[in-house]
């Protein structure tokens, strides 16, 4: 276990628990987490509300023969005791309540409601509400045993408020505690630079990729606790440059490939068939595992020859089904068709090389046949970022071209998703300044409004006289989570912890510290910084072989000097 995981607090007691997933163990730390903070309490004249602030001393877990270092919470006929706790982070679990010794032994009944925001935690679930315990039970009602201890609840969170039910009752509470649950793994990647600000961005989308690293690769921590295939994408980079491979992926990727027949598309979305395509070939060329590809052997040949069934005589795609990139393009019919050809680009391109690994001569030259085909395709009118950046990265769209369409309006029109191949086309585009910018503006703007984690999506223009997530809503500011979101994510249904958001951590790996890999298993990296308007940058990276240590410093005469260190068996190239 690393100790510079920020998941770890000093002093707290880890547990850890087992599971058996296909046959091999997971194992998931259970960590107790003391709130930090009470955020706010329906009485503060401690009559209703006694000894708050023994609820943010560290516990035990245990109830114990002592009346001392009690909370008690107190109701009468018109006034009712509640409090929301702040327990600092984001995470995935549960929460744990230790309740005293009282003369009455009658049951005492508590309302629980987990928010990933201070707002969501006072949200009613019903029709006029965009609240919900979709995927997790994050509102409900927990009845204490006397003298003992209770778990409930499994969902992400930050914040808890505590209602007692029942008029004329009293509950008599040692501890309130969240118990986090995360993989038990070491922190290998680091980040560093002369700008604080990025490095808070690089460990938070590491820490949103790692709180969804449970059973499976989730998409999210309280919606979507599922595995969505494309979204995985940005994550698994994520992970590989943090924490390097991990079964977490291959147990993913192959979840869905055996629940999809091939005649199907994954997760419904044609899109998302041609994701689990470039995961395989990033996680090969990561891994070299050629045994794992291999097993991939039949399911990959069968939907590589799909895909080029779908390319006409001009070279243009025509997949079927739902047809999607990313939520804020989904309506623009034109962008997603412009998209569809980049992407599918990519991912004949990425068949071909894996066929060629594993022996498939004939499906290679077939998809190289209609990349061929499907380069000769040009655009000339292209609006959409999402399209604009996968047209890039697929060759079809000149990167200068490209940097001008991402550049305009800065952060606006960006998400959470693509802004990972927008920053990756600017950097093709030699653009490195203004990909970190845009980085400090846009991912930069969640942490303003006080995020721990990075969300399902996010519009720059949601800055705008909006209050902090961590904070009471009030009248004179936007309550950002109970205002915004669209499609599936409004309001309190919005995640607020959504691995697909991660990218910025995957990408200042590679193109700010400059890790390429060159050869199947790391075996030949490149070493090719960016540091664009930075002074120095330092960090490790992950590879099968062992840790690479980098360091770069720009010199007075703009030149950078670069100090490395690697594993054998690795050749390093700059």
């Amino acid at each position: 276990m690393n100790k510079s995981c920020p998941l770890l607090i000093a002093g707290l007691l880890l547990f850890s628990l087992t599971s058996v997933l296909n046959g091999q163990a997971v194992t998931l730390v259970r960590k107790p987490i003391t709130p930090v903070k009470i955020v706010w309490m329906s009485d503060s004249t401690g009559l209703r509300i006694k000894h708050p602030d023994y609820l943010l001393k560290p516990g035990i877990g245990q109830a114990v023969l002592s009346g001392a270092d009690l909370c008690y919470l107190i109701n009468k006929t018109d006034q009712k005791a509640s409090i929301i706790l702040d327990f600092g982070n984001e995470l995935q679990g549960a929460i744990q309540i230790v309740t005293g010794m009282t003369g009455s032994k009658k049951p005492v009944k508590l309302r629980l409601r987990l928010g990933e925001s201070v707002s969501e935690t006072l949200s009613e679930i019903d029709s006029t509400s965009t609240a919900t315990n979709d995927h997790a039970m994050r509102d409900f009602e927990l009845t204490l045993p006397w003298l003992g201890k209770i778990e409930a609840g499994n969902s992400g969170f930050r914040f808890l408020k505590v209602d007692l039910l029942g008029e004329n009752s009293s509950a008599c509470i040692k501890e309130i505690r969240a118990i986090s649950i995360y993989r038990d793994i070491p922190w290998v990647g680091s980040f560093k630079c002369n700008d604080d600000l990025l490095n808070r961005i690089w460990m938070t989308g590491a820490k949103t990729a790692h709180l969804n690293m449970q059973e499976y690769m989730w998409d999210g921590i309280k919606r979507d606790r599922l595995v969505w295939i494309g979204d995985m994408h940005p994550e698994v980079s994520t992970i590989l440059s943090v924490f390097g491979s991990n079964e977490v992926i291959t147990k993913s990727l192959d979840l869905i490939r055996d629940i999809t027949p091939v005649s199907d598309w994954m997760n419904g979305i044609s899109s998302y068939s041609m994701w689990w395509v470039l995961i395989h070939r990033d996680y090969f060329n990561y891994s070299g595992d050629i045994d794992y590809l291999k097993q991939q052997k039949t399911y990959l040949i069968a939907l590589l020859r799909k895909f080029c069934s779908m390319v006409d005589g001009n070279g243009r795609e025509k997949l079927d089904g739902n047809r999607f990139l990313d939520w804020p393009s989904s309506r623009d019919n034109v962008a997603v068709d412009q998209g569809y050809q980049g992407l599918l680009l990519m991912t004949l391109k990425a068949g071909s090389e894996m066929c060629a690994r594993i022996g498939d001569r004939e499906t290679e030259s077939l998809c190289l046949a209609k990349v061929k085909l499907m380069s000769k395709v040009s655009f000339q009118d292209v609006k959409s970022k999402q399209a604009a950046a996968l047209l890039c990265l697929a060759g079809l769209l000149a990167p200068e071209t490209a940097d001008k369409i991402l550049s305009a309006g800065g952060a606006e029109n960006v998400s959470t998703f693509y802004g990972f191949y927008m920053l990756r086309a600017k950097a093709q585009a030699g653009d490195c300044v203004g990909a970190l910018n845009l980085i400090r503006d846009y991912w930069g703007g969640m942490l303003q409004l006080g995020a721990t984690s990075f969300w399902e999506d996010f519009n720059i223009q949601w800055m705008k006289n909006a209050s902090r997530i961590d904070e009471m809503p009030n009248d004179k500011q936007v309550d950002v989570h109970k205002t915004f979101g669209d499609y599936c994510y409004k309001g309190y249904r919005h995640s607020f912890c959504h691995g697909w958001a991660s990218g910025p951590t995957a990408w200042l790996s590679e193109y700010v510290l400059g890790v390429k890999i060159l050869e199947p298993g790391c075996k030949k990296i490149k070493i090719e910084p960016h540091l664009g308007d930075l002074e120095w940058v330092e960090g490790t990276f992950p590879t099968p072989f062992g840790v690479i240590s980098i360091r770069h410093e720009k010199q007075t005469n703009g030149k950078i000097k670069t100090n490395i260190k690697a594993p054998d068996g690795i050749v390093i190239v700059q």
